[in-house]
This record gives C-alpha cells, structure tokens and sequence, in this order.
C-alpha cells in the first residue's frame, strides 16, 4: 500500500467513532442501566465481568471486565454436557449404558438423584438431570465414567483458555483440592453459548443435545428472573421469548450464562460476579443487579 494511502487510512480510523473498552454499540437500548448496576457492585467491592453479543450478527453488545477469570461454579458442567453429547453422536461407548451412583460420588445440595430410590440411570438422563437441576451426583457419576481430562480436552479443543472445570464435586475443599468447581471468562463463555445456538460446537446434532438439555434449567432466578417466564415450564416460546440458560452458585459467587431468543434478535450472554457474601443484603444486591441485565437483554430482543 503507498504510503500516502496509509496516511488516509491510518486517519480515517482516528476520526471513526471508537469503541470503548468497557462498552458495546447497539442499535436499540443502550445497556445504560446494566452499566449502572454492575458498576455500584463494584463501587461496593464486587468483581463483576459481563458480556452480550448478538447471536446472529457477532455484535458486541456490552462488555464489562469480560477477559477476567472469575470462579462460575456449576456452569463449568456445561463442558461435561458437551463431552457427553459428542460421545453420543459419535457413539462412543463411555456415552452409553447405565451408570450406578456409588458411595464416593455422593454429594450434597444441588439436584435430585440423591434424594431418589434409583441406584442407576442412563448416561442421557443423567445429562437431563444436570441441565435441569445442576444435578451434583450425576455430575460426579458422569465424570467418573469420561474422566475429568477428557473434559479438559474437549475444552481446549474448542479453544477455551481460560474457561474450564477443575474439579468433581466436593463438599468441602481442602488445602489440596481445586479451590473452584469451575472458572471462565464472560468473553469465551458468550462466545460458547452464542456457538451452541448456531450449531458450531462439534456439530448441529451435538449442540443441540446440549441446548436441548440446558433448556430444562429450573433456575431462573439471576438474569432471567427478568424474562417473566415458567421456571418449570419454558422449553417453548412464549410470547415470542424462549431462554436457554446455566446458572452457577456459590458462597459469595452468582453466574450465569445463556441465550435468549425474541422477536427481532437472540443474545448470548454471561455474567459472573464475586462478592462478600457476609449478608442477605449483599446478596440480594447482586441478584438485583443480574436482573437489571436481563431487562437490557430483554429489551434487545424485542
């Protein structure tokens, strides 16, 4: 190129409107109050990172912070959803059969196997389990049956750097275990569910295994609490709006990433935030906060 056609170049760039680090343009709402309400989270001490793209066309719609790695609990199952659903289409046997819960699997809080007669499952309802109830046990029956390094593969075959799940599920952690279930970045984790949606990650039939299991999600009660939706019952569209969404939860951790899909638009998005969780005020801050960005999501869409 010559050099006087560089010159032009170089200030034509300078005089288009840039982008600035911490925010997107959009072509309708302007993600003002997510701003806002992210931004007295971290006034008050919060790490927060967020990030919305637009599913169809890659635009950035809002981004906060998003390169940081932040601990997003039970939303690093997502990536044991998408192991199990590979080996399904390709008919590996690690992703058939039916899989006994054991002594050392056991876990507490979150799901239902563990309160259930059943001492086996199929490898696919296990999956249904942890997508609609982030169900630990079948988390850990299904890591024990692939391995955690087979999950760790797949991810960094997908090209996640800093997205990844680290460990099984503990009750407690000691000083020699993962400090973490899971930890991401909101860059990689939209970029993930944005894939997911158009088909991208492995193949259509794989990712839509895992939507299809994601779909099942009974909490909505971070950034889709803003949806006004069934928390029992949304697998279909209604009044033009369908979420498919995984949440993570921890002491002083609240996550969550997902798509939403409306009338004009669909977005994929992920937020995390880490918090002092000293006191139900400090929670409910955040959880207020999270549903603010579902109202600028929901906005988008329409």
């Amino acid at each position: 190129m010559p050099d006087g056609a560089r010159t032009r170049e170089r200030a034509q760039r300078r005089r288009s409107p840039r982008v600035g680090r911490h925010r997107g343009e959009v072509e309708r709402g302007d993600f003002a109050r997510t701003f806002s309400a992210l931004g007295n989270l971290a006034y008050e001490g919060a790490q927060v990172s967020a990030k919305a793209v637009d599913v169809e066309t890659g635009q950035v719609l809002v981004a906060i912070d998003d390169r940081i790695v932040l601990p997003t609990a039970s939303i690093g199952k997502i990536l044991l959803l998408i192991e199990i659903s590979a080996r399904l289409t390709g008919r590996d046997d690690a992703g058939y059969g039916i899989l006994d819960k054991t002594p050392r699997d056991l876990v507490g809080d979150s799901g239902v196997w563990q309160h259930l007669q059943a001492p086996s499952l199929p490898v696919a309802d296990l999956a249904t389990l942890i997508g609609a109830t982030s169900d630990n046990l079948a988390t850990n029956v299904l890591l024990r049956q692939v391995g955690l390094d087979a999950v760790r593969t797949r991810a960094e075959s997908l090209g996640l750097m800093s997205t990844a799940l680290l460990d099984h599920v503990r009750d407690t952690r000691g000083p020699d275990d993962a400090p973490q279930l899971s930890v991401g970045s909101a860059a990689e984790l939209s970029w993930l569910l944005a894939a997911l949606a158009r088909g991208e990650i492995v193949d259509p039939l794989t990712s839509g295994r895992v939507l299809g299991w994601l779909s099942l999600n009974t909490d909505l009660s971070m950034v889709a609490s803003a949806f006004g939706l069934d928390p029992l019952s949304h697998r279909g569209p209604e009044h033009h709006t369908q979420v498919i969404n995984k949440t993570g939860t921890d002491l002083g951790v609240r996550a969550e990433v997902g798509v939403l899909r409306g009338s004009r638009a669909s977005v994929a998005y992920a937020v995390a935030v880490q918090f002092s969780d000293e006191n139900l005020s400090d929670r409910l801050r955040v959880l207020d906060a999270m549903r603010t960005i579902g109202y600028d999501v929901l906005e988008y869409v329409h």
